[in-house]
């Protein structure tokens, strides 16, 4: 499925751009919710802090699907896996649309968030293979930045869509655009059956390595310290710093623009000091969430303290990540999805906790602070990577052997670029 006319000029095939826009799409479902939970919850009969629960269910979704789809789907037709994962997405958002049942909602959430992990498990494997071994790295980029621009675009977007015409009516939305993107992948990735690469016994025996989890760890606090504050943050916006809910949004594009910022300072100064970019980036963190919570009467503040929480939280993400893949040894497929499951898994703790937190007497401050702690928190893993002398582990990349891993200043650089 490599395409040589397309490496050759350095043009990437027109699947890869349509992965991403299937990356934006199921980027915008999983962060969209935070921006609508307050027209969401009156709906299904439920208060705000339980309809966060609809973040924490895809969550989990995405932690159980990432890795269980990448070893489910290695023998199936890469085009029929991403078909049906798209005719799940879109399908479970049509019975949530059509449901008044909190119960019921909940479980399309889970569902669609397992499609999500097998769209992702099969997507950069078809990625990387149409780029060819030469433009491997700018194709993960692209579907990389699918995802960022879900976050600067989609979300704010899909906030005031929800606003404007329900949030049943986004739903219907996020569904066609599932089905026409369903129908695109059928017309362009060829029909070609997906072969394992490697053993999953040989998968598993790399895992291993302590310093892989210590990445994952750093992963999953940071992850948690921020989604726990921004799960539920239009109710801190309007119930406290008095911004109009339809304003929201707008502060959801500095959100954005703070995690597009993020994620290229960690690319530019995290691949030769990974450490002094994520420790002092973590500590800020804490801090940031910390001052949210006396600072957030004022608008002003209120924003500019959102803008800098998703700055310094989102500039450990793409060191982390690639650390974790370098770590693993000989088993970076496996370990891309463990990488998105520990993501996903600070996000299920942190707005699982933030919930209890908003819900308690600390009020919609609580999860700012439920966010410092996991922020701070952070810093135990990173420190520990600080005192492990590193290693110079090389990986097999898809279609290359013996290739190193892309430092996390090529990929923030790549991603924004691509942008």
């Amino acid at each position: 499925m490599s395409h040589p006319v397309a490496a050759a000029s350095g043009k990437l095939p027109f699947v890869v751009w349509v992965l991403a826009a299937g990356t934006f799409l199921m980027g915008t479902t999983e962060f969209v919710i935070a921006g609508i939970l307050p027209d969401i919850a009156p709906d299904l009969g439920a208060t705000v802090s339980h309809a966060g629960l609809l973040i924490t269910a895809f969550a989990i979704g995405m932690i159980v699907g990432g890795p269980t789809m990448a070893l489910a789907t290695l023998r199936l037709p890469q085009r029929l896996t991403l078909v049906l994962a798209l005719a799940v997405f879109a399908a479970g958002h049509v019975v949530a649309a059509l449901s008044s049942s909190f119960t019921v909602v909940l479980a399309a959430r889970f569902v669609t968030a397992l499609a999500t992990g097998a769209f992702w498990a099969v997507g950069f494997v078809i990625a990387t293979t149409a780029a060819g071994p030469a433009n491997a790295t700018r194709a993960v980029s692209v579907m990389m930045g699918g995802l960022t621009l879900a976050n600067v675009v989609g979300v704010p977007a899909g906030s005031l869509a929800g606003h404007v015409t329900g949030w049943r009516g986004l739903f219907w939305t996020l569904a066609a655009l599932a089905a026409l993107a369903a129908a695109i992948i059928g017309r362009f990735i060829p029909r070609i059956e997906q072969r394992a690469q490697g053993s999953v016994r040989s998968e598993m025996r790399a895992l291993g390595q302590g310093r892989l989890w210590l990445a994952l760890a750093a992963a999953v606090l940071i992850m948690g310290g921020v989604l726990a504050t921004y799960t539920y943050i239009t109710p801190l916006l309007t119930d406290r710093a008095g911004i109009p809910a339809g304003a929201v949004p707008l502060v959801l594009v500095a959100f954005g623009a703070g995690a597009l910022g993020g994620t290229a300072i960690g690319g530019r100064f995290g691949d030769r000091r990974p450490m002094a970019t994520t420790l002092p980036a973590a500590a800020a963190t804490a801090l940031v969430l910390l001052a949210l919570i006396p600072l957030s009467t004022t608008p002003a503040a209120a924003v500019v303290l959102v803008f800098l929480m998703a700055l310094t939280g989102f500039t450990i993400n793409p060191v982390v990540t690639a650390l974790a893949v370098r770590f693993a040894g000989d088993a970076p497929t496996l370990t891309s999805a463990l990488t998105t499951s520990a993501y996903n898994t600070g996000i299920a703790a942190g707005s699982a906790l933030a919930g209890q937190a908003l819900a308690s007497s600390l009020g919609v401050t609580g999860p700012a602070l439920v966010g410092a702690i996991f922020a701070g928190l952070t810093l135990l893993p990173l420190i520990t990577l600080a005192t492990v002398k590193r290693g110079t582990t090389r990986i097999v990349v898809q279609g290359a052997a013996d290739a190193q891993i892309p430092t996390p200043r090529e990929t923030a650089v790549a991603t924004q670029a691509r942008s």
